[in-house]
């Protein structure tokens, strides 16, 4: 009996009783339910105090809530308005306890989600970093679990239409938390709908610089978290620094070693099997008006007043949008052409976003300055030999996306920097010389158009606002045309039968890719015919069947190997000098193929290496090398001195240490001696 009295002050212990058996203890619950509401009376008298005895009831009742629905009905609603009259005033503490206990009985489903996040985004206006921190990490998990197995999208429309109005609130912290929060869900492929994208895409406009950059980030990808660490998932281990760091206190044994080797190949391994492929959409395609949002991007880049970081970070935005979407903003471009200097700060960005905007629907005449510009103020020989390489760099970029852009006469003066003695410049030349070989060979002289080859002399030059499309593969000529035979059935389709696969297992694809051999001779018989001939063929392989992946590793090869045989037409036998091979970049352009200079140190590691090793040929497994030419002869006086005793040499050693020998520290002292009997005198 005495236990059952020590009960309603034992919140644990009562707490504990009333999980295992609700029914037997109601009425105690109910004792402290009132207890609870007396003490939230005087409470709100004075809402900034410090009430411990209410945090803990409002804890008991908030755990053992779904126990006794009918009698904490009215409990939620309750929190819920003290924090959003008396957010502000709230003791911290307090604030954090009755958020904690919303959240527990949002995972009991005792709270409908859109009405408790609607308060807690309203809670980010609060100075307070950790309560920001936790209802940041709630709120992604929570939506997270809403739309696990389905899509909760009538939450979702309503929590996208609600941040839709806080990115525009008065706090900055709100809105920047509200942001975070959206391209959260983005990147963990929970909101990563075109709708997300376009409220997103709101904050690009915001008046606080902080949601700006946020907004910015989004679009250029670097807002990205490592991996979708979930802390309900159970596989949050330890990372590879934890695993090193764990055994750099250690003794060093090779016992610790390999533990060391093994543990971090499991956790490798770990990673590779756990790893998951990113395959959503770039954010910048689901834009819905991608020109409206880069003129409006622009107009306010012109007159921005903010830091040259976000205003750079406008310039790539805006950069990318035009690249991808093709679109047309001519003032862009003289805009960005006052930058092309090569003291700029971030200057190799600047040219990446000049060669991100050019594409081959842009007009020649618009372009062509900005590669002038370039040109004088890069391309010169009194810059650096990393300055012209990041110069001409630049202008293969842009060359490579709009080809029409280049003029004759400056194309030959670029490509004669190809015999500079600087590897730096030698390279970016010969990658230019290379694209037009691709693009336009007549542009080149005569002696840098290379070798003529078979793909060559299939290609034409295609002019502004041409686009090239084929009805036939090009390349399927090299394929044997294949007629009706009796395998096959009245409708065209060939017929299964179970000999090809008597076990009836699939068929791995992938093992006989990796280990086919493709000739890459083309057949005689295709180098005989003529353009039209080889068309005629492509459009009947093309069109009479369904081509397999053997036959598409086939063309393939030999759309390769038409690269490297001369044309059939003419031949040369002169030698053609060696190109830095140029691959035409994708739908963006990588910043490394504008910074990356191909220069050799004087003494890099390589270097380094070579003469380490080299030093090590004449010498002995343990020892030093024998540097006498004549074994019979004798040894310096140097090697004389390691033999003999330390008493002979000590002398030597002293006037090392000091700096002066024996003889002249006799002769100090004498002098010493000398000037103090005279000064006796």
């Amino acid at each position: 009996m005495g236990r059952t009295n020590q009960l309603p002050d034992n919140l644990p212990q009562l707490q504990n009783l009333i999980k295992r058996d609700p029914a037997s203890y109601k009425s105690e619950f109910e004792q402290q339910y009132r207890r609870y509401q007396s003490n939230l009376e005087v409470f709100l008298l004075q809402p900034s105090d410090n009430a411990r005895t209410l945090s803990e009831l409002t804890m008991f009742i908030s755990q053992v809530a779904y126990c006794y629905p009918d009698v904490v009905k009215g409990f939620p609603q309750q929190l819920k308005d003290i924090l959003h009259k008396h957010m502000m005033a709230l003791n911290p503490e307090i604030r954090m306890m009755l958020c904690r206990a919303l959240m527990l009985m949002r995972n009991k489903n005792l709270v409908t989600p859109a009405s408790l996040f609607e308060l807690f985004f309203e809670l980010f206006r609060c100075q307070d970093k950790l309560l920001r921190k936790t209802l940041f990490n709630f709120i992604v998990q929570d939506i997270k679990n809403s739309n696990t197995g389905h899509k909760d999208n009538k939450l979702n429309k309503g929590l996208q239409n609600f941040m839709y109005t806080m990115l525009s609130d008065s706090n900055s912290t709100a809105a920047k938390m509200s942001l975070s929060v959206m391209t959260e869900l983005y990147h963990r492929k929970i909101w990563n709908d075109a709708k997300t994208v376009n409220v997103i895409s709101t904050a690009c406009f915001s008046k606080f610089t902080k949601v700006l950059g946020t907004g910015l980030k989004f679009f250029l990808g670097q807002d990205k978290t490592s991996e979708d660490s979930d802390s309900d998932s159970g596989e949050d281990g330890p990372s590879a620094r934890d695993i090193i760091m764990r055994f750099a206190v250690k003794k060093k044994s090779t016992r610790a070693k390999q533990k060391r080797n093994k543990a971090l190949q499991a956790l490798h391994k770990h990673k590779k099997k756990n790893k998951k492929d990113n395959v959503d959409f770039s954010a910048i395609h689901l834009l819905h008006d991608p020109q409206g949002f880069s003129e409006r991007l622009f107009k306010q880049l012109q007159g921005s007043n903010e830091s040259f970081e976000i205003r750079l970070l406008m310039i790539i935005v805006i950069s990318r949008i035009v690249g991808i979407h093709q679109l047309f903003l001519f003032n862009f471009y003289p805009f960005l052409q006052r930058f092309l200097q090569p003291h700029q700060r971030d200057v190799t960005k600047i040219l990446l976003a000049v060669a991100q905007a050019s594409h081959d629907i842009v007009p020649p005449d618009i372009i062509h300055p900005i590669i002038m510009t370039i040109a004088n103020n890069f391309v010169s020989d009194r810059n650096s030999s990393e300055v012209m390489g990041v110069g001409l760099n630049a202008i293969r970029e842009i060359c490579a996306r709009c080809p029409l852009a280049m003029t004759e006469d400056l194309l030959r003066d670029l490509t004669q920097y190809k015999t500079k003695h600087d590897k730096a410049v030698t390279s970016a030349a010969r990658s230019l010389m290379q694209l037009y070989r691709k693009v336009n060979p007549t542009m080149l002289h005569k002696r840098d158009r290379g070798k003529p080859n078979e793909a060559g002399s299939e290609r034409r030059v295609v002019g502004y606002g041409e686009v090239v499309s084929h009805d036939y593969l090009p390349g399927s000529e090299v394929l044997e045309e294949k007629h009706e035979t009796s395998g096959q059935n009245n409708d065209g389709w060939e017929s299964c039968s179970d000999d090809d696969d008597s076990d009836g297992s699939w068929h791995d694809v992938s093992s006989d890719e990796e280990t086919r051999q493709v000739d890459a001779e083309i057949d005689p018989e295709v180098l005989a015919m003529n353009s039209e001939e080889k068309i005629s063929k492509a459009q009947t392989v093309s069109q009479s069947r369904l081509l397999t992946q053997e036959e598409f590793q086939k063309i393939k090869a030999q759309q390769v190997a038409k690269e490297l045989l001369p044309a059939a037409r003419k031949t040369s036998k002169r030698k053609v000098d060696q190109v830095e091979e140029y691959n035409e970049g994708g739908e963006l352009v990588a910043l490394n193929d504008i910074e990356l200079v191909y220069k050799r140190r004087a003494h890099d590691r390589e270097s380094r290496l070579a003469t380490v090793l080299a030093g090590r040929e004449d010498r002995p497994k343990y020892g030093s090398r024998r540097t006498k030419l004549d074994p019979n002869a004798s040894t310096t006086n140097k090697q004389k001195r390691k033999n003999k005793p330390f008493m002979m040499v000590r002398h030597k050693v002293r006037k090392q240490k000091s700096g002066r020998s024996f003889k002249e520290k006799q002769v100090a002292l004498r002098n010493a001696l000398v000037k103090r009997a005279k000064r006796v005198k």
